[in-house]
């Protein structure tokens, strides 16, 4: 028997008791030992001593690092419901951690590869899924989820740590690979951004991007305290689908669009494009590109790590910098009439990205483009057709 321990919580792991505490006042870490070998439940020098001597059954769980176990073993299996694993499936699980979920995607799918960076994890969840009879279809990835290339999967399942919510985001949706869906466990409010609609006071630019390629669908809530270690916010779960059909522009370009855009997203259009220092930006940029061809889809090589909303300050210190002699002052003058031009003819003038759809943004691009005025240096963009983006390699 396991004894009651103050500020202790007990949990079933793989048929053993494992029980975590809180190791001081303020620290980040919690930590997880094998009752087997600490029957008296204390936390004495003694159990200190050992520790290094066993090391398997001690595992520290840092919550900087985004390792927060999900328990409840309803919601892990709502969760895989709601992802509609079918038996042939390949599923991709980025941040598997002890294996609560992994088991349950074995039971459902026929492989799962887990991309997990923390060695102690990994060790724990091959030990489960050998005393589970799944080791053989289980493959597990040691490396950082965004430096890792993928093998070719079915769908993504998984409970992915919080501080690369955003860039592991832009890996799958802009990715190479086609899959079916991706079901994820996101911090609460980040998953209300990319929820946000036009005209919501949460819209942004993640959502603009994201479901530029792919749409998103609210699954359910889920507690703090089905945690552990209990983090300081909900989460939610949300489903993204890859768009069967998506704009072909290239979308270096467009990232660059929406970042000027939505640099201060509830600023006009007009106000954000008068600013001097972008106008010699934009200008500067539109010299470069205006010859390098059509607008292409390029999947592989765009900077897409970051897809979040960046709100700026870009007044400051511009007219200084930008307009230091009478001919770039003139030719600023000049490209600024012809961006005015497009907003004003085209009925953008007054109005805020935060309220405008993706074909109003789109449409707002092309006429830009069509002007001869360029957000992105294309020059080294290698050009390749949509499909081909997306084929499974």
């Amino acid at each position: 028997m396991l004894r009651a321990l103050p500020k202790s919580i007990s949990r079933l792991i793989s048929g053993q008791i494992y029980s975590v505490r809180k190791l001081h006042g303020k620290t980040k870490r919690r930590r997880i030992w094998n009752s087997d070998n600490d029957d008296d439940g204390g936390g004495g020098s003694e159990k200190g001593r050992k520790r290094e001597k066993n090391q398997d059954a001690h595992l520290f769980l840092y919550k900087s690092k985004g390792q927060h176990l999900l328990m409840n073993q309803r919601i892990l299996d709502s969760i895989v419901r709601k992802s509609a694993i079918k038996p042939t499936d390949t599923v991709l699980e980025i941040g598997p951690g002890t294996g609560n979920l992994t088991l349950k995607l074995l039971e459902a799918s026929t492989r799962v590869v887990a991309v997990e960076i923390d060695a102690r994890m990994v060790e724990v969840l091959l030990k489960r899924s050998s005393e589970c009879g799944f080791r053989d279809r289980l493959s597990v990835i040691r490396r950082d989820a965004l430096k890792t290339e993928f093998p070719r999967f079915d769908l993504v399942v998984a409970n992915i740590p919080y501080n690369i919510s955003s860039p592991l985001i832009a890996k799958l949706v802009y990715g190479a690979h086609r899959y079916r869906s991706a079901t994820l466990l996101l911090q609460k409010e980040f998953a209300k951004r990319l929820l946000a609609k036009p005209g919501d006071s949460e819209f942004n630019r993640l959502a603009v991007n994201v479901k530029l390629v792919a749409d998103v669908e609210h699954v359910m809530d889920v507690s703090k305290r089905e945690f552990l270690p209990c983090p300081k916010v909900d989460s939610s779960v949300v489903l993204i689908r890859p768009k069967a059909q998506i704009p072909n522009i290239n979308l270096n370009e467009w990232l660059a669009f929406t970042r000027t855009c939505f640099g201060k997203k509830n600023k006009t259009l007009g106000a954000t494009f008068k600013q001097k220092k972008k106008v010699m930006e934009l200008f500067s940029l539109s010299e470069t590109t205006a010859s390098n061809g059509e607008n292409t889809l390029d999947l592989h090589s765009c900077d897409c790590a970051n897809l979040e909303e960046e709100e700026h300050d870009e007044d400051s210190g511009g007219e200084e910098e930008c307009c230091s002699s009478s001919g770039s002052e003139m030719r600023a003058s000049l490209f600024k009439e012809k961006i005015m031009g497009v907003l004003k003819s085209s009925g953008f003038e007054d109005k805020r990205p935060s309220k405008l759809s993706h074909e109003e943004l789109l449409r707002l691009l092309e006429l830009f483009n069509q002007a001869g005025i360029y957000f992105h240096n294309r020059s080294n963009d290698r050009a390749i057709e949509k499909k081909e983006a997306f084929n499974s390699s």
